[in-house]
């Protein structure tokens, strides 16, 4: 029997071990990626490099696709000698990227027209298990498109699961991974707190394992974070980007997601410090930041005394607040605001830019900047190094013109209580008497 020949583009940190096991599991192999010199390993192993995505479609019986995010899959679709222009009745063309369940069905049609099959087919391994080829697959499509890629699918995984229809792998990548995210949140979290309190990271991430609280990514970040290791696995900036396309799923079903909320907020806020590139057990660092220390190998030293009294009031932070809603006048504490907007499907942005801090209220912050932005946009909000606060995730509930300025409600998200009484303690020291415009 003739093997279905292969086309393969996207040789990223997934896509080239899978493509390497397709190699060497004896399937002619065609592959492009943009940047030709990631293909040459493959090349020397004997796969044709093809000029373009559009030639890769029209040489080959099944085409996989695996790429960072919605806008790149549209691009690889539909931009110059992309697919669309190679496809042929016949081809299938099984995704395994992590996108929005909407880009999913789009592209089912799509291909559909031109009698192409389309499978959403999303994996969860990490690069380990692409290497190992462990990968599990998350399936969306026709049940019997699916039934005939099975074999090609257990050539790279050990495992292959049928949702349902078209979108109904990206659905269930978009579930998992939002476990994902809150599962390292949570563990990081601890970490951090074990490390705090003087404790052995080693031991404790031993315990974590063994006990209730153990997971795969106690199992696989644990050791990276002990030993400074943060060369990637899964990127910080993929997992936020999976985190903020759930959070637009669980919108539009009205579903409150408050831990994917948070988890999202965390992985803002190391994106926003430049942790992007990295993998997602950098997010520790924001944390080392907020607590000024270094998780890693004991060193075996005195656990250090750490006062933190949460529940003391501020009287007068508290009198402080009340004279400022009383006179009507702004605390005047230059901050600046990192925010995050959607440019397309899966592509976020983010871009700096300056605020003036109006006043502190039971719920949130109000702030004031002279740049438009929208209901609902998260802002991740910076304060003066003097003030010795991380950074504070918010949300605009409320917005307010004024003569080209604007003043902002931001919810706060994920602030502990202690953060709080800082800040309220900050904010009476630099009271101000400016009023606003």
């Amino acid at each position: 029997m003739t093997m279905k020949s292969i086309g393969f583009i996207g040789l990223g940190t997934m896509g080239l071990p899978m493509a390497t096991n397709l190699l060497g599991k004896g399937y002619p192999l065609t592959v492009y990626n943009r940047t030709a010199a990631k293909a040459a390993e493959l090349v020397d192993k004997g796969a044709e490099l093809a000029a373009s995505p559009a030639a890769v479609a029209r040489s080959v019986d099944v085409l996989f696709t695996n790429v960072s995010d919605d806008r790149a899959l549209q691009e690889l679709f539909y931009g110059s000698k992309g697919i669309m222009e190679g496809v042929h009745p016949g081809l299938t063309v099984i995704d395994c990227s992590t996108v929005a369940p909407e880009t999913s069905r789009g592209l089912y049609e799509e291909l559909g027209a031109h009698l192409v099959d389309f499978l959403d087919a999303p994996v969860t391994g990490s690069k380990m298990g692409a290497a190992a080829a462990t990968l599990f697959f998350m399936v969306g499509g026709r049940e019997e498109v699916f039934e005939e890629q099975r074999e090609l699918l257990s050539a790279l995984g050990t495992n292959a699961l049928y949702f349902g229809p078209s979108g109904s792998g990206s659905y269930a990548k978009l579930a998992h991974n939002t476990i994902v995210g809150i599962n390292a949140a949570g563990f990081i979290e601890g970490m951090a707190l074990a490390a705090k309190a003087g404790l052995d990271p080693e031991k404790f991430v031993q315990v974590v394992v063994a006990g209730g609280a153990g997971s795969k990514q106690a199992e696989l970040k644990g050791p990276k974070i002990i030993g400074r290791d943060f060369s990637v696995q899964f990127a910080l900036q993929l997992m936020l980007k999976d985190l903020l396309l759930a959070s637009r799923e669980t919108s539009r079903f009205q579903l409150p997601s408050p831990m994917l909320h948070s988890a999202s907020s965390l992985f803002q806020m190391g994106l926003s410090k430049g942790f992007g590139a990295e993998d997602l057990s950098s997010l520790v660092k924001v944390y080392e930041e907020w607590l000024h220390l270094t998780v890693q190998k004991h060193p075996n030293e005195t656990p250090s005394d750490v006062p933190m009294q949460l529940s003391m009031p501020l009287p007068a932070a508290a009198s402080a607040s009340e004279r400022r809603r009383a006179n009507r006048v702004s605390v005047g504490i230059k901050l600046q605001l990192s925010v995050y907007q959607w440019e397309q499907e899966g592509a976020f942005t983010g871009q700096t830019i300056e605020g003036v801090l109006y006043d502190l209220s039971e719920s949130g912050l109000q702030i004031i900047s002279t740049f438009p932005l929208a209901k609902d946009m998260f802002v991740v909000i910076h304060f003066p190094q003097e003030a010795d606060l991380p950074p504070i995730t918010g949300k605009i509930v409320r917005i307010e013109a004024k003569e080209g300025k604007f003043r902002y409600g931001c919810m706060l998200s994920g602030i502990a209580p202690y953060i709080r009484l800082k800040l309220e303690a900050y904010i009476a020291d630099r009271e101000k008497e400016v009023e606003f415009p």
